[in-house]
């Protein structure tokens, strides 16, 4: 089965029409995106957009073999004209299954938005997921078969992978392709960088894509640590790493503090931001959870856990750091360091960056500077990616 994409961006295009930002003033050349519309072996064609007929020229298709027009959501603005010889679009209901002439068996995936999925199975048996902009599958029940290809709203729903991955709809070798873009994330190696991270990527306009060719599946990091100062957004980059999956471990290494009213603030902000099928546990106990079997760890942070480390081991006071203290830390380093190393589940660690501020004024607050940059440099060695976030970007260090 061949798809021809003949636009990949939100419904408004990308770049938007007059819209000043960033993004959009980037969006040229091959990232520039019309609304999306697919085109399945010349005889489907899912939502029909503005300029579709010179969008199949100009990707070397012609509309005139198409049998079936499919609609997935509701078009805002002028009705959109029907190009001669076109059938008139319409919607499937949920749930029913509609059989072309060409043997393309397409079903109605019922959505939690306004709108309709369609679950699309070729005439040898490939089959593909497509899910309108916003929209994620209602209803799922599993296990389920997987899917050889999802065309979904990455961006704006990673929450719809996680419903999909949770019941085996997406599983290792589904091709996750991201559509309905938009200025939510800059155009280009930014996009190609928080898309690779879900498993998923971006294709440009006028790309024929095969149905069932794994070879282009991203490789997700298994393990990644991203560092940071204060209010750098190095949770909500560690946090956009795991969203696109089911039941995460959120590993809040900060206790409650109670009496801290600010801290119990800054605590509710991280659970808000949080998908409701996450769960949390507070500890910093986690060599056992490195060792477990599990769905992914999202940690947060080294640098608490090096506080309640340092605190165990005396380190603060300079006799016992002399006398044994510094052994009892290292020792604690090594022994996560290890775990880490030998894990088989997919880990987010977080840690602050503060080597490069200024010099504390007190000698424990030096001992602390110093061993989290030795904890950081020993955690980084056992992950594959390593970032370092700078007022809201993402450099990375490694991967």
């Amino acid at each position: 089965m061949e798809l021809t994409l003949l636009g990949t961006g939100a419904p408004a295009g990308l770049p938007r029409p007059d819209c000043p930002c960033a993004a959009c003033a980037a969006a040229l050349g091959p990232d520039a995106r019309a609304a999306t519309a697919l085109l399945l072996d010349g005889a489907l064609l899912l939502d029909l957009t503005p300029g579709a007929a010179f969008a199949a020229a100009r990707a070397g298709r012609s509309l005139t073999g198409v049998r079936q027009v499919l609609l997935s959501h509701p078009h805002d603005g002028p009705a959109v004209e029907v190009p001669a010889g076109l059938p008139q679009p319409g919607r499937v209901p949920d749930g029913r299954e509609l059989t072309l002439l060409t043997g393309h068996r397409v079903r109605a995936v019922a959505l939690d938005s306004p709108g309709t999925g369609y679950a699309v199975t070729g005439p040898e048996g490939q089959r593909l997921l497509y899910l309108p902009p916003g929209g994620a599958p209602a209803g799922l029940e599993g296990p389920a078969e997987s899917y050889d290809m999802v065309l979904a709203d990455v961006v704006g729903r990673p929450d719809a992978l996680a419903k999909l991955r949770a019941v085996g709809a997406v599983g290792p070798t589904t091709d996750v392709v991201a559509v309905h873009l938009d200025h939510d994330v800059p155009p280009g190696p930014e996009l190609g960088r928080r898309l690779a991270a879900a498993g998923a990527r971006a294709v440009p306009d006028g790309v024929t894509l095969v149905v069932g060719a794994y070879e282009e599946v991203p490789d997700v990091p298994r393990r990644t640590l991203v560092l940071g100062g204060a209010r750098s957004g190095k949770s909500v980059e560690a946090e956009r790493r795991l969203e696109a999956f089911p039941d995460v471990l959120y590993v809040a290494t900060g206790g409650s503090r109670n009496g801290d009213t600010e801290w119990s603030s800054r605590v509710s902000a991280h659970r808000e931001r949080r998908p409701g099928s996450w769960h949390t546990v507070e500890t910093c106990d986690l060599v056992p959870l490195l060792e477990a079997e599990g769905p992914p760890l999202l940690i947060d942070c080294l640098s608490l856990w090096l506080t309640d480390a340092m605190d165990a081991a005396g380190a603060w006071d300079d006799a016992v750091w002399a006398e044994r203290g510094e052994k009892v830390l290292r020792e604690r380093v090594r022994e996560l360091t290890e775990a880490v190393r030998v894990t088989r589940r997919t880990v987010v660690a977080v840690s602050n960056e503060v080597g490069s501020g200024i010099v504390p004024s007190t000698a424990s607050g030096r001992r602390y500077r110093d061993e989290l940059g030795r904890l950081n440099a020993g955690f980084a060695d056992e992950c594959e990616h390593v970032l370092l976030v700078v007022a809201g970007q993402a450099v990375v260090l490694r991967g």
